[in-house]
């Protein structure tokens, strides 16, 4: 059970398994945490030196082995994945974050596979990498509007799971999350880029085409769970009608990924006691 304001893990109960099912998820419930939003802001922040700790060892340790973290951020737009990246992962010292936001395939990267452009961003040892966006929207936008063929999309799926396998043996731990917001608040959070000349800017006409596919993307991300679950990489679907639950879960998922490292402090390579007297003398 954990502490810190929650009743039950949320590693565990946010984790898909095989018997899960994105349309029972409720957007805007709060598994695992009984407290409000005031409530979980504040746990945000008393965890953040925790986290804040742990990344600065990993980073400095990244001479000594290969051990890094990627979170993967999924999700339909407007679901927050921009406030998981200023309120949880930059409360961590930028020098160990590598963040990585696809768009759309540069002629270049098109003429490779879908993965190549994957892997000259993976995190190197000693950092916590970020994809806002990923290999994911190759068989996620690739299947809603027929990008590639079904015969393509299939062997993508196994193509991930092969390519999740290898870079989690060479030691970097996956945190895939989904943040699961619902379509009437996606609505409601367009229309404010609408009402306010300052969210004018984060506004894509966009938007509002994919939000008629709706259906299909649920679908399709469905197959993704149902597809590339693995115990090596799992996902977590988060429900993100609230925005201080959604930062404060994905906070323990990283918090979970860095306290299985286990990071520990480099020993010093040089005599501690000479470098003293040294440093005294000079």
């Amino acid at each position: 059970m954990k502490t810190h304001g929650w009743t039950h893990d949320p590693v565990d109960l946010l984790r898909v398994d095989e018997e899960f099912s994105l349309s029972d998820v409720d957007s805007a419930s709060t598994p695992g945490f009984t407290g409000d939003k005031a409530d979980g802001e504040q746990a945000l922040e008393g965890r953040r030196q925790v986290l804040g700790n742990l990344q600065e060892r990993l980073f400095a340790s990244r001479g000594d082995g290969t051990a890094s973290v990627l979170l993967v951020l999924q999700a339909m737009d407007t679901a927050g994945k921009g406030g998981i990246v200023r309120h949880v992962v930059g409360g961590v010292d930028p020098q160990g974050v590598e963040l990585a936001a696809f768009k759309k395939p540069t002629p270049e990267e098109l003429e490779h596979d879908f993965l190549w452009r994957i892997e000259k961003h993976l995190p190197a040892p000693g950092f916590i990498g970020v994809f806002d966006r990923s290999h994911y929207e190759d068989v996620l936008i690739g299947k809603v509007h027929a990008l590639a063929d079904a015969a393509e999309i299939e062997r993508r799926y196994e193509a991930i799971n092969d390519f999740e396998q290898r870079i989690t043996t060479t030691g970097t731990r996956i945190v895939k999350v989904m943040l699961n917001i619902s379509r009437d608040e996606q609505k409601q959070r367009l229309a404010e880029r609408l009402d306010r000349p300052d969210k004018y800017w984060k506004y894509n006409p966009g938007d509002v085409d994919e939000r008629l596919r709706w259906e299909d993307y649920m679908a399709a991300y469905q197959t993704v769970f149902e597809r590339t679950t693995t115990p090596e990489a799992p996902w977590y679907v988060v429900p993100a009608n609230r925005k201080w639950y959604a930062r404060l879960a994905v906070q323990e998922l990283l918090l979970d990924a860095l306290e299985c490292i286990d990071p520990q402090w480099p020993a010093a390579d040089y005599d501690i006691e000479a470098e003293k007297r040294r440093l005294e003398a000079s």
